[in-house]
């Protein structure tokens, strides 16, 4: 069985004067070989889908909060069970940041870049005609010869909101936002590296209407739990087995890797079990029992923290949200220790957008513990502090579930993973860590 080594090459604070001309971003390059994929963040130099206008940091860091809330109504309306399907997540889900990866679709191959996802169970795609999609490069079926439909009475289609069978295939509409998206439920040859996939099964989108929110203009590959998630259709390559590193932002290689399957996966990690939401069951629950602040261990209820699977309360890892958001009581305690062990004592709090717990000049912060059963999770200050590219403004990223979401959710998201190896086992049913320098 192929083990697939994903190298991310996020190159998210990378001068932009590298651009696309810088030999690392040649995206139709041969270096995507055996098991080896390379991974863009999708705000990189590298990546096509990049922000045309430069923004400062301050107004980044604020853009991308908005974007983190908008991914938080999208995951707490999962497990509200108010969405039917991860199909309709719209922009929600990828408006925040997250990594694309070149996949090769049909025979012969046509190249598309498609966003990763762990907390998604879907695969869809811009598809050739499509009428309002906002992509220039689409993937087109008719130069497949082993493209496909998939019919009515496939299992598949029961698998997908709001089916209908226009001439006898499957096809489903979702709305995304204040738009409206139809697809095509379809088949076809996806190949990662040298791994190809064979009738993968995916939404061919081909019409997007209103004037509202348009969906990204790449597609998605969803790694949940769900029956269409590349984990669930290659089950018999990876075993539903994965792991990633996401590297720090403050590095200058700002390289990490994404390896799928349980060959070559590390040896030394430490498990907790991943539990399961019967509303939800593609997001990787976590029994989170406490968090400690330096050496102390705040005092929440441990209601505030527990799993709850008729309401959907409980503690998830989710690469698409960048800082980990906590229920407000959760917050407001790790908040307030933390703030009691900045040093120096005298320093002065301000804010910034969401976050409430800024500093200007030097300062020396506490490390931040998330106590899982069965293994710790520790974060230094580079897991913790966001700081300006000009200026000496710091603020701590970690902030309070937005008032307008189900806020008995706890997200522990990128910058918070980064330089740890997080090892997904769903056949074991645990979630395994390990601290590494994934640069």
């Amino acid at each position: 069985m192929t083990t697939l080594v994903i190298f991310l090459q996020l190159l998210f604070i990378i001068p932009l004067a590298l651009g696309l001309n810088h030999p690392n971003c040649d995206l139709t390059s041969t270096q995507d070989q055996g098991s080896t994929l390379r991974i863009f963040h999708i705000d990189s130099p590298c990546s096509p889908f990049k922000s045309s206008s430069p923004l400062s940091w301050e107004a980044r860091v604020l853009k991308t909060l908005a974007q983190d809330q908008a991914r938080l109504q999208y995951l707490t309306s999962l497990v509200a069970g108010r969405s039917v399907v991860p199909v309709a997540s719209g922009r929600q889900m990828l408006q925040s940041t997250t990594y694309i990866v070149k996949a090769k679709i049909g025979t012969p191959a046509q190249s598309l870049l498609l966003a990763m996802d762990t907390s998604s169970d879907v695969a869809w795609l811009p598809c050739s005609g499509c009428v309002g999609c906002p992509s220039t490069t689409a993937f087109s079926p008719a130069k497949s010869t082993t493209f496909k439909n998939v019919s009515c009475s496939a299992p598949q289609c029961k698998q997908v909101p709001n089916p209908t069978c226009g001439s006898r295939a499957c096809s489903f509409n979702l709305t995304y936002g204040s738009s409206s998206i139809a697809a095509n439920l379809s088949q076809d040859t996806i190949r990662l590296a040298a791994d190809p996939i064979n009738a993968f099964t995916f939404g061919c989108v081909n019409k997007v209407a209103g004037g509202g929110t348009v969906p990204p203009p790449q597609g998605l590959l969803g790694l949940g739990r769900g029956p269409l998630s590349l984990m669930s259709q290659a089950q018999s390559l990876y075993k539903s087995t994965f792991s990633y590193c996401l590297p720090s932002f403050r590095s200058l290689a700002f390289s990490g890797s994404l390896r799928l399957g349980p060959t070559a996966q590390p040896v030394r990690v430490k498990y907790t079990q991943l539990l399961r939401n019967p509303r939800r069951s593609s997001l990787y629950y976590v029994n989170l029992v406490a968090i400690r602040v330096a050496k102390k261990v705040v005092d929440i209820p441990p209601a505030a923290i527990a799993f709850n699977p008729t309401t959907g309360a409980g503690t998830i890892f989710d690469s698409g949200t960048v800082y980990t958001r906590l229920s407000k009581p959760v917050y407001e305690a790790v908040r307030n220790e933390f703030r009691k062990r900045v040093k120096p004592r005298t320093a002065v709090v301000t804010s910034l957008g969401g976050f409430d717990t800024c500093y200007s000049g030097k300062i020396t912060v506490p490390t931040i513990t998330f106590m899982f059963k069965g293994v710790n999770m520790t974060m230094p200050a580079d897991n913790l502090m966001l700081h300006s590219s000009a200026g000496s403004l710091s603020c701590l990223a970690i902030a309070s579930s937005p008032e307008n979401v189900n806020s008995v959710v706890n997200v522990i998201a990128s910058m918070q993973q980064q330089n740890h190896r997080v090892l997904i086992d769903v056949p074991n049913g645990r979630l395994g860590l390990a601290r590494e320098r994934c640069s």
